[in-house]
């Protein structure tokens, strides 16, 4: 059964049952492993006319492309306190996942703060992923300052935003914050965590299933801490009508299986709805920790929708924690 990939703990398990159960319970694991192999072949699929500049992400470039978005951040049932922070507007989508502690929310926000300059870009901007780097840059020595005033002399946080560009968007992501696109019925993962769980899954140390439960699975190994030593992920995505974006701290996966997401993003409704129901399955889930939502919808020259809200016009931001002018849920 190990042959077969599956967990140590469940090979266990498998042993302690009666024949006839222990065969439904292997043929169980190779149906799951059935299903993210044709998930991984999708990707892979995606991939191939993503990089090569076939399939869907050819488009006419004359089409007028727009973004219909949401945000959403709250705390949980379980904390207290929300260190995430989730922005949305007509052009930047972010979410930071602050460490929990003194400071926390303030270096998330610190994060996202620093990426708000770039909303006065021309679109579409010749250096987008230049400008991304510098903001980082920005984001580090304030995160430095707020490190400077925590008893610890700590602040780390994930970053994971996208910039529209009016045809495109540049992705910047560190930590283990999730973008995610949702295409052609297929749900893709688009950032890699940058955790201990993620290297040793790499490695082939660790199965997906295993990591769920590692006591170390919140460790990262990159993130923002102020020092200016850990570079993010950046690159760039080519918009397609009909492409919808999940960006999204680790307290939505960890929570909630990348079948239901996916589901729920195929859903019919728009991105505040979307965004109500993935906050609302989390916290049916039990919510241990903070969660984090942006869903945002690109759309081929439409009119506004007053429930999404406009295209590329106007920030659709909410949670019960606070709601600022800025476009931020905190």
């Amino acid at each position: 059964m190990r042959r077969l990939g599956m967990p140590l703990a469940r090979v266990r398990q498998v042993c302690d049952l009666p024949s006839p159960d222990a065969a439904e319970e292997v043929a169980a694991y190779w149906r799951h492993v059935t299903a993210e192999t044709e998930a991984r072949g999708r990707l892979a699929a995606f991939l191939v006319d993503h990089l090569s500049g076939r399939g869907s992400a050819v488009k006419d470039t004359t089409t007028r492309l727009g973004i219909r978005y949401a945000a959403r951040s709250e705390p949980g049932p379980v904390r207290t306190s929300n260190e995430d922070v989730a922005y949305a507007g007509e052009r930047l989508l972010a979410v930071a996942d602050g460490m929990r502690g003194p400071g926390g929310d303030r270096t998330a926000a610190a994060a996202v703060d620093a990426l708000t300059r770039l909303r006065t870009l021309p679109a579409p901007a010749e250096d987008l992923l230049g400008a991304l780097a510098d903001a980082v840059g920005d984001a580090e020595r304030a995160i430095r300052d707020i490190a400077a005033s925590t008893p610890s002399g700590e602040a780390v946080t994930t970053l994971t935003a996208l910039v529209w560009s009016g045809s495109r968007l540049a992705l910047v992501h560190i930590g283990d914050s999730r973008a995610y696109l949702f295409r052609d019925g297929g749900l893709f993962q688009i950032t890699h965590d940058h955790s201990y769980v993620q290297s040793l899954i790499d490695e082939g140390r660790l199965t997906p299933e295993e990591a769920v439960s590692h006591p170390r699975r919140s460790l990262l190994v990159r993130a923002l801490t102020g020092a200016g030593s850990s570079l993010p992920d950046l690159s760039m995505h080519e918009a397609v009508p009909g492409d919808r974006y999940l960006l999204c701290s680790d307290g939505l996966p960890g929570v909630v299986p990348a079948g239901v997401l996916r589901q729920t993003l195929a859903g019919p409704g728009g991105p505040r709805q979307v965004v109500d129901e993935l906050i609302d399955l989390a916290y049916a889930a039990g919510a241990p920790d903070n969660v984090a939502c942006v869903v945002a919808d690109v759309v081929a020259d439409a009119p506004a929708d007053p429930v999404a809200g406009p295209v590329a016009d106007a920030v659709a931001a909410e949670g019960s924690t606070a709601t600022g002018d800025d476009g931020v849920a905190r």
